[in-house]
């Protein structure tokens, strides 16, 4: 959600007159004096998240690095917008002054204007308003990647889970209407993409403000009629609200993939109580039965918080044991984070760290082996990969490429002499031949072993790279136009 965030303001600035910044020249590291080596952009935007405490940190480090920049650059703008902004207003132009432009979740359509008032009138501007005032998806946008896109379905949450901030600074829960999300879609698709990722704060629960609870399967089953769109995700799902209908909705419609988010937070009642999820381990567990029981083999992910306030070696036991049960193919596992603000901050029983790392450190531990075994079970499994621009750390080594199978795993492959090479974009069936916790690898001993489909996607491909690069592409059909990949501008690396 937040990358889409950044595509909007992205879109917002291009649209403003603005350009990427190319820092081919920038060095990344300091002078003598302290300055940077290289040129620097003259505009800096940082979308911030506030879920983690680490985010914090990180921003107001990466600003201070900007001010040695903004000293030797003196007409170099900075903004800071996203959760954390809505959440410290005041705190960030006290803490880091030479911020130009503060503003929040709900006004991201302001960014431009607010750049140009503070240049215009040499002052720093805040702008936080409590509402939304424009739906994100009508702003202008610069995708990251061409193949595929995300599109917001409802922005904000009704729920009131004790640990999370993100309600507080993102509103009440928000649906656009399904004409206009099939619209988005159907422009994404003319543009190339074969894939859509559904996003909302809680996407199974869209259709309540216009009060129609079986919304979001009727909004699947639709997404199955648009010609040329092969792959459709949705992301995240909260079980509480997770109903038959969706899970045949997806099992019966061809393009939505077997893969799920499904965020557990944890395996204790208790702890779920406290929480305020409104589902306990049963009923979760039950979904994935459910789930399995119609796709057999969707790779199913979760979300879990460790160290919640009051989390006993019992509790925390129960989770372990809800996830033996349930085959996590990946897990994203966290360490609570205390957010002021939230319910949970204030409840007794504050767990010491070291107690949060060990049990942390048990948590991956299994979930790891888990994972590893998962991914062993798809060795000899043919699967049919849609490549991405991006290769693994390995790729100068191996020489493989990557993309992701239509459950969602990451899969690196090789691609046998005398076959062509695929492009980001385009779509290859091969044979799972190795595997690891966190990734697979397929390696074609012939070109008899390696299918290339060349897509829509790879075509658009093609055509943003003759874009970037000023050079004549042919057009696409329709007159589709491709987007290009924005850059963002190196921090100087301080050495000893």
């Amino acid at each position: 959600m937040n990358v889409h965030d950044s595509e909007r303001m992205a879109g917002l600035l291009e649209t403003a007159g603005m350009v990427p910044f190319d820092d081919a020249g920038a060095t990344g590291e300091l002078d003598g004096h302290g300055q940077p080596v290289g040129p620097s952009a003259d505009v800096v935007v940082f979308n911030t998240c506030a879920v983690r405490e680490n985010a914090d940190n990180k921003l107001y480090g990466n600003l201070g690095m900007l001010a040695h920049i903004k000293e030797s650059n003196p007409g170099m703008q900075i903004a800071v917008g996203g959760c954390l902004a809505q959440k410290d207003r005041a705190t960030i132009q006290k803490r880091a002054p030479w911020v130009d432009v503060v503003f929040g979740t709900h006004n991201v359509g302001a960014l431009p204007v607010l750049l140009e008032r503070a240049r215009h009138n040499a002052d720093a501007q805040m702008e936080i308003l409590e509402s939304l005032d424009v739906f994100p998806s009508t702003l202008p946008t610069r995708r990251d990647a061409v193949y595929s896109g995300w599109v917001s379905i409802s922005v904000g949450c009704n729920n009131t889970c004790t640990f999370c901030i993100v309600p507080s600074l993102r509103g009440k829960e928000r649906d656009r209407r399904p004409g206009e999300i099939l619209a988005e879609i159907q422009a994404l698709v003319d543009d190339g993409a074969i894939e859509v990722t559904l996003l909302g704060q809680n996407v199974n629960s869209y259709g309540v403000e216009f009060g129609d609870r079986l919304a979001f399967g009727k909004l699947l089953r639709a997404c199955g009629q648009i010609e040329g769109l092969e792959r459709v995700r949705f992301t995240s799902p909260h079980p509480a609200a997770f109903t038959d209908d969706v899970i045949a909705a997806m099992a019966e419609t061809p393009n939505v993939m077997p893969q799920l988010h499904m965020p557990l937070q944890s395996g204790s009642d208790k702890v779920l109580k406290d929480m305020r999820r409104s589902y306990r381990s049963a009923k979760f567990l039950g979904i994935l039965d459910k789930v399995r029981e119609q796709m057999p083999h969707a790779a199913i992910s979760t979300d879990i918080i460790v160290g919640f306030p009051g989390e006993s070696e019992e509790d925390f036991q129960a989770t372990l044991d809800v996830v033996e049960k349930s085959r996590f193919a990946t897990a994203f596992t966290f360490q609570y984070s205390k957010r002021p603000g939230t319910p949970a901050a204030d409840l007794p029983d504050q767990l010491p760290k070291e107690v949060v790392q060990e049990r942390f450190l048990r948590l991956t531990a299994l979930q790891d082996r888990i994972a590893a075994e998962e991914n062993a079970r798809q060795v000899g499994r043919t699967v049919e990969v849609m490549v991405t621009a991006q290769s693994g750390r390995k790729a100068a080594e191996t020489h493989r490429l990557s993309g992701r199978s239509q459950d969602q795993r990451l899969v690196h492959f090789s691609v046998p002499g005398g076959s062509e090479t695929p492009r980001p974009g385009d779509l290859v069936t091969v044979v799972i031949t190795e595997a690891a916790s966190f990734h697979l690898v397929a390696d074609p001993a012939t070109a008899a072993d390696f299918r290339l489909r060349r897509s829509r996607a790879g075509d658009a491909w093609d055509r943003s790279q003759a874009e970037s690069c000023g050079v004549p592409a042919v057009p696409a059909a329709g007159g589709a136009r491709a987007s290009v990949s924005l850059g963002m501008p190196s921090l100087p690396v301080r050495t000893a």
